[in-house]
């Protein structure tokens, strides 16, 4: 499971309709831009919505990653309320491992899956990441990319171009910091920013923050801007100032 990178109708009769006034094709020009923009934050999939949760497994994170192991049922809770959720686990760690989950629809089967995952030593890659949610929402779109980390050790250009194109496709990346390193954080907010996301910063020994913003992003991704305006908490409301 490497993430790495790949009887013919008859024609109607002729009508001829009158030419758009200016005022009409102002107005048409206005409704499409709602609905062009509308479509690039609703829920991805049929009755599902898609998250890509990507973790940073490198040695530092074993700690958040025992949490993020406890608090994942918690999204699948929340986004059930709305209508659904399918997340798939991607994580990196080692000399140049990243890996992909297949997509699960619960709680437990991720569990298990995050459970059977130890840490180890190794540098970033987060490009890789990037790369992996492109061509899956290539393949059915996905709504969300929440990335958890504490480092960044990538040239950010790189990550820059890689998020613009992520952007592109209409997924958002949420991306949420555990520390203060002002490097990382620039780096971090960059990749929000180009997908159209939003950035968020947690503390190790805070269990609570990361609960929240995981909720969050797990109301957006199965249904949109509106369910996350609905179903968050403060964690959640920062979040959507930033998206709007």
């Amino acid at each position: 499971m490497p993430a790495d990178d790949k009887a013919r109708p008859l024609a109607p009769r002729q009508v001829k309709t009158p030419a758009e006034t200016p005022a009409e094709k102002s107005s048409r020009s206005a409704i499409d831009a709602f609905l062009a923009q509308a479509k690039s934050i609703a829920p991805a999939g049929e009755g599902r919505g898609r998250l890509i949760m990507a973790l940073d497994a490198t040695m530092s994170r074993q700690p958040t990653w025992d949490a993020a192991c406890k608090l994942q049922a918690e999204m699948f809770e929340e986004a059930g309320r709305i209508g659904g959720l399918e997340i798939q686990l991607v994580y990196f760690r080692g000399f140049g491992e990243c890996r992909a989950s297949r997509w699960v629809a619960d709680g437990h089967t991720l569990s298990s899956l995050m459970t059977a995952i130890d840490c180890r030593g190794g540098q970033t890659q987060i490009g890789k990441v990037l790369t992996h949610a492109r061509k899956e929402t290539g393949k059915k779109k996905v709504a969300a990319l929440v990335y958890v980390g504490d480092a960044l050790e990538e040239p950010i250009d790189a990550l820059a171009q890689k998020a613009g194109e992520l952007g592109l496709l209409g997924t958002r990346a949420f991306v949420f910091q555990e520390g203060r390193d002002a490097t990382v954080e620039r780096g971090f907010r960059e990749i929000a920013r180009l997908t159209g996301g939003a950035y968020a910063r947690f503390d190790a020994n805070a269990a609570g923050q990361l609960r929240e913003l995981l909720r969050a992003a797990a109301a957006f991704a199965a249904g949109g801007v509106k369910a996350l305006a609905s179903h968050s908490g403060a964690g959640g409301k920062r979040l959507l100032e930033q998206l709007r």
